[in-house]
This record gives C-alpha cells, structure tokens and sequence, in this order.
C-alpha cells in the first residue's frame, strides 16, 4: 500500500487525480457521502439540543471497510473532497467514521483537477473547517425536522404520501401564485399594423406602426384609409451605440444559459459540468462567485489576442451581487483556455464550448453598433411607421458569442422620401400575462430571492417534479375567432382568421396537489412558506459558515415556533385542508356535488360517505382544476362510462376517462385515445383505435410457450414476462432461442430483486 492515501467522492475525480500523483499516493473514492441521517425515523433529538444521529447507509458499508482498510495501511491520510459546505461534510463523516486522527490526516481542496492545483492543494493542507461542517448540519438537520413533522401532517390532513420541505415547497409556491396570477389576468385586444413599403423597383422597407390600434373598428378605419393615403420618409436617426459582453458562469447563470441555448435542463446541465470537472477540463462547477484567478485572466489574455487582435481584449474584473459567494474561489471556466474542445461526448463538448465562449467573450471589448431609426408618416394621421436596423461596426466579443445577430441593413432613403405601400397588414393582438415559469426561470427567480444556494438548485426543480406538485407540460390554447384587415399592392380587404389564446409549451405547471398543499401552508405555516424567512435563513447558514452564529441556536429560534404550528394544525379538519367544496346539487338524485383530492388526484362525487347508497366517482378533466371546474363540467363527468360501439367479435366498446386520461376498452383491453374526446368518439374512429393497437402489440410478440410466458419487444428492448412479472434479456442472448427453462431462470431472478416505482406525469391540456 501506498504511503498516502488520498481520497475523493467520484471515481472519475478519482482516475484523473492519480494520473497527476507518483507511486506514493493511492487515490480512492467515497463514492458521496458515507454517512447521513438515516431514512428511518428523524434522527435528531430534539430534546438534547437537535443532536443527529448518523449511521453508514447500507450501500455504503462495503466502501466504508475498504476505505478503514486502506487508511490503517497508508501513513497519512488526504481528504479532498470538494471545497463547499458538503464536500467538508464528506470530509468530516469520513474523517469520524474511519476514526482518523489529526495527526495523520490533512484536508486539501482545489477548484480546478489540474496537476498544479492538485500540487498546490497537497503543500498547503489544512484543518477541517467545523464552521463549514456546521452550516452543513444546520441545513441538513433542519431540512430534516421540516420533512419529518409537515409531511406526516399533510397525510393526515390532505393526502397520504404526500411531503413538504423547506425549499421545495416555497419553490412550489413560486409556481403556484404565477399560475393563479395568469388565470387571474384578463387579456386586452389591440391590432399591430406592420407594412412594406417600396423604396424604388427592387427593393422594399419593412416597418411597424409605432402604437397598436385599440380595436377592430380603428384598425378597419386605419387600413381603409391606407388605401388612398401617400407615405413618405418623415425622420433618419442614426445613433452610435455599444453592447458589453455578460460576466463569466455562476451555477444558477450555467444552468440558465444551457437550457435557452442548448435546450438542457439544470438536471443534465449538472451532471454534464460534473463529468468536465472530474476529468480535469473545467473549474468546480457549484459556485456564486464572478471571480477569475490572475492565471485565468492571463490565459484569456493570450488567447483573445493570439486570435482576434489586441484591439478585441479589454480585462475585466465582475463582483458578485450574492452575501455567500465567500464560500466558492471562481467562476465555472475551462481549466485550460486554450483547448477549444474538451469532454467525452457531444453533449460534454457543446457544453464546454458554452462555458469557453463565456469565459473569453467576458474579457472581450464591447461591441460597437450602429443603429438607425427611419419614421414614415402617413398622410392625414398622427400614427407613424417605424423601421430599425442595426449594425455591427466592431464586432468585439460578439466575435466569440456562439449566437450573434445578424445585421439589419435598411435601405438608404432621404428625408421627404415618398414611399408607396406595397402591403399593410393589421393583426388583432392579446396582451399577455405573467409567463409561466420555465426550469431557469424558476431558479433565476430563487436566487434573485436568495432561497437555495447553487448546490441546491437543480436538485429542488427535480424534487418538485418527481414529487407531483409540478409537471413540465404543454398547455393547449384556445382558438377564437379574429378579422385581419389586408391592404396589398393597392387593394382591400378583410380576412377571416384564427387567435389562439393561451397556449404554452414545456412550462412549469402547478397540480391540484400543490394548490391545496401550498394554501395549506400558507396559512398555517406562514415563515416556511415566505420568501423573505427563507432567505434569512439561508443567510443564517452563511453566518454558520463564516462563525458568526451557532447552529444549534439557529435551530432552536427556528423550531420553536415552527412547532406550535405543528401543533394548532393538528385541529384543522380534513376537509378544510384539502378544500373539498360544494358545486350544487345532482338534479337526478337531488344529492350535493362535491369537488375533492382523492387518491388519485382531483375527482367529483355524487353523494357522500355518510348516504346508505355508495357514492359516485368520476376524475376532473385535465383541463381544469378543483378551482375552475363548475357544476356542469361535474355532471358531465358522470355521463362516462359511454357505450360506443361494438368490436368485430362482437365485444362492447366502453370510452371511459381514467388516472391516465381518455381511454376505450374492449374485454379486458384498455386502448389510450389521446387527442379524442370520450363524450364523442365515434365507434369507426375507436375501431381504427383498436386495430392500430392490436397491430403494435402483434409486431412487440416475438415468442410464446405454454404457461402463459410470453417473448416481446418493449420501449427498452426485448424481455420475458408471465403477465405479473416482466424480465429484460441480456444483449448476448438472442430474444427467438431463449428457452423456456432460461426464461423461467430470468423471472425468478428478476422476482427476486425489489422493484423500483415508476411516476406517470400527465400534459395538462
């Protein structure tokens, strides 16, 4: 065994690092954390001033022996794991739980997984930072208390299964009051005028009226007008203008830019940063800090100048707006600026070119631009057409930018200049509301409140995701009828078009559950859920970081209120918490409608528990909630299940809506109808349903045996099953020779191992 063992969290920061240390340095990895609170039960006695209890998580154990193995072997023991408040947790369960002491162990970090800096880090060891420990705890244990005595609350209260947690459900919350706000919002009609108007035989202006016109009857009058009206160059404005490059990545700004960009989620966007820092190519990728180091700074000098020219550089130093930035050294930028391509796959690379550009583009010299204003006036009215264009004259960093715009060159006219209109165009507009949080936007909305901080803020968009309080969907919008008044080459007229209102795609969407739970929250659990007590508090871990507070005190000004809402929630009835209310009365029974979260999500039922006949069901449609859906929209609901036809073997076909959305069924087959309506399909359209269906099961069986065991190709490829039990066949094996004893052999195994559950997300239409 080596005389130092040096260990890490990953494998892959693992492999990188022992290429850079001798023979006398083993390098292992922890695999994360080896210790935490368990899963069971809190953990933290309250009673003995929130003291945790912490245990090696079962999967750990294995890691843990070989790890003490190796430790009593080496002669002095390197923690690095990462730089931030949980890398130091890490250090210091590994530090308790391999029961090292001072004297033969030393904690180093490094921002960058280079061979100076690891040699830099190795020269100059320190202590572990307990301050930093504790800011950790802090946040973990109080989290945990959190988790532990709302989410049991909401079981009893609301639904079972479901939880609650410091950070999700403010974020939860975000979501909610934007979606409440845009349902509130009522949209106004305006018409934009935009024109071409001809400059000479080849060559057209393109132009907008300056203000739209308030209505239908203003845009007909302007148009008609327009017919026999003369235009003419009323103004030139030529404006010298300059545009600055944006500072290097933050996490949140990483995040942000790579969904706009590249179309990645801060999901991916993480784990593709992870993988370029373990492998040595860019600096640790969890900071708030606009920071770059002098050697950084000297590397982009270089490079901008090497090529584009002197003229393209201008060194600049960005300050970070965030209070906890102390706690990162850098911005996130390639460790070598000079290798313009770095990572493993294509997904690694686009990334990584994304990140460089940042980096050198933000010690670029600004752009310079020209940009030019003409106005046309229209004879006979104040309205005035505007076109603008716009130049790049040097382009500075713009040079580096991955999506620069293009220029927009106007053609050269003169004061006086009188233009004839080849067409103008009015096109009724909707204002719109507030916009729906999308996966960036939601995190650039929790930092600029200060809640989370850039470890936690793809993990919270993921938690209220895989936790159904939000769906990342699709919103169908509404189609309405519209007038488009046309004029084109000299002649009028009105054409009949189509508004839709509404629609959105890949937004964050709040369920029925999370409208319940958040009201719930709110009003009897106000600081958890407000922006502001959130924020403090993640100041207050900053404050633990930096020594300036004590955990445990920040726990106990935190818990003791927080529990007595516990306590005074504990008498709020069921049915207030989950909001049930009273749409009317079934005028066929006479008994009360009531709009409720069931199991499976929002419903409707006829009667109550309490009748001597059982009460009906039914789901609410998808496009509402128990907040929109009205009486009528109830009663309608009961009319399903529909006898629609029958099959060619004379089966009856049921259409029917289900947890899963609209749906026939024949026998015991279910068929998804998505995009058709159960209220009317007709029995042709779910017979062409069927047969489509039957087709694709045909086409997924590749082999029977007797027994009911059945070989199909599924979405992840072939597998056996006996109807309860599905088994993935090995790539080797081919699907067509398996053999009944072998593909029994594969369902026992499978039966053996524990299942995962899957989560079913449904678009909201």
């Amino acid at each position: 065994m080596s005389k130092n063992l040096l260990i890490v969290e990953s494998p892959a920061k693992a492999k990188t690092i022992e290429k850079y240390l001798g023979k006398d340095y083993s390098v292992l990895s922890s695999f994360g954390h080896i210790r935490d609170l368990p899963k069971k039960g809190m953990s933290v006695d309250l009673k003995n001033n929130f003291e945790p209890t912490y245990a090696v998580s079962s999967d750990k154990k294995k890691t843990v022996a070989a790890l003490r193995k190796a430790a009593k072997q080496a002669e002095m023991i390197w923690l690095a794991s990462d730089e931030d408040r949980e890398g130091e947790a890490i250090a210091w369960h590994l530090y308790e739980a391999l029961k090292l002491t001072p004297k033969n162990t030393r904690r180093i970090t490094f921002n960058e997984i280079t061979k100076p800096a690891v040699s830099k880090a190795i020269e100059n060891p320190r202590e572990i930072d307990q301050d930093l420990v504790d800011a950790q705890q802090a946040r973990r244990v109080l989290d945990r208390i959190v988790g532990y005595e709302l989410s049991p609350l909401l079981w009893r209260k609301v639904q079972a299964g479901l939880s609650a947690g410091r950070v999700q459900s403010v974020a939860v919350r975000l979501v909610v009051e934007r979606e409440r706000e845009l349902q509130a919002f009522e949209s106004e009609s305006t018409y934009g005028v935009s024109g071409e108007f001809r400059v000479d035989n080849s060559t057209l202006l393109p132009a907008k009226l300056k203000s739209d016109l308030k209505d239908e009857a203003a845009a007909r009058t302007f148009v008609k007008h327009a017919e026999k009206a003369t235009f003419n160059v009323k103004d030139i404005q030529t404006k010298d203008g300059t545009r600055n490059p944006g500072p290097p990545f933050t996490t949140s700004t990483l995040q942000q830019t790579a969904s706009s960009v590249l179309g990645m989620s801060p999901k991916q966007t993480m784990m593709l940063a992870q993988r370029l820092y373990e492998s040595g190519h860019i600096t640790y990728m969890r900071t708030d800090s606009l920071n770059l180091s002098d050697q950084a700074l000297g590397q982009a000098k270089d490079v901008i100048i090497k090529k584009f020219g002197a003229d393209h550089y201008k060194r600049r130093v960005f300050k970070s707006k965030s209070k906890g930035a102390q706690e990162a050294h850098e911005a996130i930028r390639p460790t070598n600026l000079a290798k313009d391509v770095a990572g493993n796959d294509e997904r690694q690379k686009k990334l990584y070119q994304l990140i460089r550009s940042r980096t050198l583009s933000s010690q670029m010299s600004p752009a310079k631009l020209e940009r030019k204003t003409l106005t046309v006036a229209i004879s006979e009215r104040e309205e005035v057409f505007e076109a603008k264009g716009e130049v790049v004259t040097f382009a500075g960093f713009l040079a580096m930018a991955l999506r620069a715009k293009d220029d927009v060159i106007l053609p050269e006219v003169k004061i006086g200049q009188e233009l004839a209109a080849e067409s103008i165009l009015a096109v009724e507009k909707l204002s719109r509301g507030p916009t729906r949080f999308t996966e960036a936007s939601l995190i650039k909305k929790l930092e600029e409140l200060g809640i989370g901080r850039p470890s936690t803020f793809a993990p919270t968009i993921g938690t209220i995701q895989d936790r159904n309080y939000v769906e990342k969907a699709d919103v169908e919008g509404e189609i309405r009828k519209s007038t488009n008044f046309v004029l084109n080459k000299g002649d009028y007229k009105e054409e009949e078009a189509e508004l839709k209102v509404g629609n959105d795609s890949n937004k964050l969407i709040p369920t029925s559950v999370a409208l319940i739970v958040t009201d719930f929250l709110v009003k009897h659990f106000q600081e958890v859920t407000d922006y502001d007590f959130t924020a403090k508090l993640e100041q207050e871990f900053d404050d633990i970081a930096t020594g300036d507070k004590k955990w445990r005190q920040v726990l106990s000004d935190f818990y003791k209120p927080f529990h007595k809402d516990v306590e005074e929630a504990m008498n709020v009835s069921r049915q207030e918490a989950s909001q049930a209310r009273e749409l009317g009365n079934d005028p066929k029974s006479g008994k009360p409608v009531i709009a409720r979260l069931g199991r499976f999500g929002p419903m409707v039922q006829i009667g109550s528990a309490e009748d001597e006949e059982k009460p009906q069901f039914a789901s609410i449609p998808e496009s509402h909630t128990l907040e929109t859906v009205t009486l009528d929209i109830a009663l309608k609901m009961f009319e399903l299940p529909r006898t629609v036809g029958k099959t060619t073997e004379g089966e009856e076909i049921i259409a029917n809506r289900g947890r899963f959305g609209p749906y026939v069924k024949f026998g015991k087959i279910y068929v998804n109808i998505k995009g058709e309506d159960p209220f009317t399909i007709t029995e042709e359209t779910a017979l062409k349903l069927i047969a489509a269906h039957k087709d694709k099961l045909a086409k997924q069986h590749i082999k029977s045996f007797n027994g009911g065991i059945d070989i199909k190709d599924g979405r992840y490829g072939p597998y056996v099953t006996d109807g309860k039990t599905n088994a993935k066949i090995p790539k080797d094996v081919e699907p067509s020779e398996l053999t009944l004893e072998e593909a029994k052999k594969l369902l026992e195994e499978r039966a053996k191992k524990p299942t995962r559950k899957r989560k079913t997300k449904r678009k909201k239409k």
